[in-house]
């Protein structure tokens, strides 16, 4: 636990290296990567070749079955870098310091979330939306102020959960093989969970299990949230927030999203979710705290990054205490 804080600690005031980037791959390149030779071997004759060989004739059963390899390959790799790091002592200890701080996104993901508040107040709604656009999956080019902002606070909540929380909780449990192997599936869900006619199969493994093991995340992400509200404006409040995410998370598409964006939406008063674009696909959504603002400003992305700050100060102090009463 003591490493974790410190990490957390070094991510959350220096974030990424910006310049270590330039000069060497980041992790997550690195496994895309390879996450992309396996998609494009599915193309490949070879692929259909040792499908029909092992008896998979079927391409949803290959293509699951390929997917499910490349999930074993990305355990098998995360169990081999973390055990090999045991072998170099203190210089083994450093490297996972600096990988586990790099493999969470507390500074990063307020930054970029802080620039979409700062580009629509010095460059308007177009410059809102390119802002945006930089870390959503939806349409923007029809948002107005609210919607940006919304899609920027909608961003900011699942993120929290899959960014920090997320990473957080898979190194508890399993060490630095632990966070690798969750962030190899994030990055595979990212890439290939989409429900495309390309990747309807092959990426099925990654996707489900990229909801299995963001499941307990998004819970403790509420309660992060929560506990934060309780500090920062009492029980009632609190109250207010638990009883909203009870109410609404369930009305989400996703099994886990629906948890910290009800909870940001009940902290900050605000009608989150609702109907929105993919491409030129519509998504029927329910709204999360329906009973809030409709109308979202900049000022709420703040309150919202203020939030996320306190939360992440939360969790943070949280390890710490853990750190120290069991060391």
């Amino acid at each position: 636990m003591g490493l974790l804080t410190l990490a957390l600690l070094i991510d959350i005031f220096l974030g990424d290296p910006d310049w270590l980037w330039r000069r060497a791959p980041h992790p997550v390149v690195l496994i895309g990567n390879l996450i992309d030779r396996f998609d494009k071997f599915r193309d490949q004759e070879r692929f259909t070749t040792l499908a029909k060989r092992l008896g998979l004739s079927a391409v949803p059963s290959a293509e699951m079955a390929l997917g499910a390899l490349l999930l074993v390959v990305l355990l098998v790799i995360a169990l081999g870098i973390g055990n090999l790091l045991t072998y170099f002592g203190t210089v083994g200890w450093v490297i996972e310091l600096i990988a586990v701080a790099v493999l969470v996104a507390q500074k990063s993901l307020y930054d970029h979330v802080a620039r979409v508040a700062h580009a629509l107040r010095s460059e308007g709604v177009p410059g809102g939306r390119v802002a945006v656009s930089m870390i959503v999956g939806r349409d923007v080019s029809q948002l107005d102020e609210s919607g940006v902002s919304k899609a920027a606070i909608e961003s900011l909540a699942e993120n929290f959960s899959d960014g920090v929380v997320a990473p957080v909780f898979w190194y508890v449990v399993g060490g630095l093989p632990g966070i690798l192997f969750y962030k190899a599936v994030n990055t595979a869900d990212s890439m290939i969970g989409h429900r495309t006619p390309r990747h309807e199969y092959f990426g099925k493994p990654a996707a489900k299990l990229d909801d299995w093991m963001n499941w307990p995340a998004a819970r403790i992400t509420s309660l992060l949230v929560i506990a934060s509200v309780a500090l920062a404006r009492g029980g009632r409040a609190a109250g207010n927030v638990w009883s909203v995410t009870l109410r609404d998370a369930g009305s989400h598409r996703s099994p886990n999203a629906g948890w910290p964006e009800s909870s940001f939406a009940a902290a900050l008063n605000l009608a989150l979710g609702g109907p929105r674009n993919y491409g030129s696909d519509q998504v029927e959504a329910a709204f999360l705290n329906a009973e809030g603002r409709t109308v979202a400003k900049p000022i709420d992305i703040d309150k919202s990054l203020s939030l996320f700050l306190r939360s992440c100060i939360f969790l943070i102090a949280l390890c710490g205490l853990l750190w120290i009463m069991f060391g």
